[in-house]
């Protein structure tokens, strides 16, 4: 699966991206990769949406550990494990979460490079 693929599934246009161009430059990219992660995670959980009312329904996000990558001065990059999350608070917006650990866990293997885009500065 690509982000073509799953604009493709959602009826989506993926050339059209949002305008960010009245974002400073140093945010753009992240904005546009966090689009990508939502049509993504639209299109991978195949209309699921969580109710986020029902303690029992499991929801499953990546959970992301910055590394420091050789020849950085500091941590840039991200190892990954996939997250089953159930107190009342979260760190993670409800659109990138994953009705399953498969799915989730293609989904930081697959996308990594937008969740870094989206995460990270610099």
């Amino acid at each position: 699966m690509s982000f073509e693929d799953a604009c493709e599934a959602l009826g989506l246009d993926a050339t059209k991206l949002p305008d960010v161009s009245m974002l400073p430059e140093a945010d753009q990219k992240a904005v546009v990769a966090h689009y990508k992660l939502v049509v993504i995670s639209r299109a991978l959980n195949e209309g699921w949406t969580p109710n986020w009312a029902d303690d029992n329904e499991r929801k499953y996000f990546p959970y992301f550990e910055v590394e420091k990558k050789e020849g950085s001065g500091s941590g840039f990059g991200l190892s990954y494990l996939v997250f089953d999350y159930w107190r009342t608070h979260t760190h993670v917006g409800s659109r990138l979460c994953f009705k399953n650990s498969e799915v989730a866990e293609f989904a930081c293997t697959k996308f990594k490079d937008l969740y870094e885009e989206s995460f990270l500065i610099g």
